[in-house]
């Protein structure tokens, strides 16, 4: 698991930490290689985005953004996806 720092620094820009998280599942016996990663972005409109992406290491994966109208919301996201996603 790689967890970033803080990345922004503006007093009106996110302040939770971690924002972003990433998890890898490699099994050779499995030919198992998957990749999932989260990160935090701020929307144009005072929102937080969760970005999600998954797949394949070295592969085309799939993403998916999820609009939270606080940061709070979206950490709390972040956190459970990432407690559901290692268990």
């Amino acid at each position: 698991m790689k967890r970033a720092t803080n990345m922004f620094h503006d007093a009106n820009e996110l302040t939770a930490a971690p924002t972003s998280v990433e998890l890898k599942r490699v099994d050779p016996s499995l030919n198992m290689r998957r990749s999932y990663c989260m990160s935090l972005q701020l929307d144009l409109f005072g929102g937080v985005d969760l970005v999600r992406e998954w797949g394949r290491i070295g592969c085309r994966g799939q993403s998916l953004i999820e609009h939270h109208c606080c940061e709070g919301e979206a950490v709390a996201s972040m956190l459970a996806l990432e407690t559901a996603k290692r268990n």
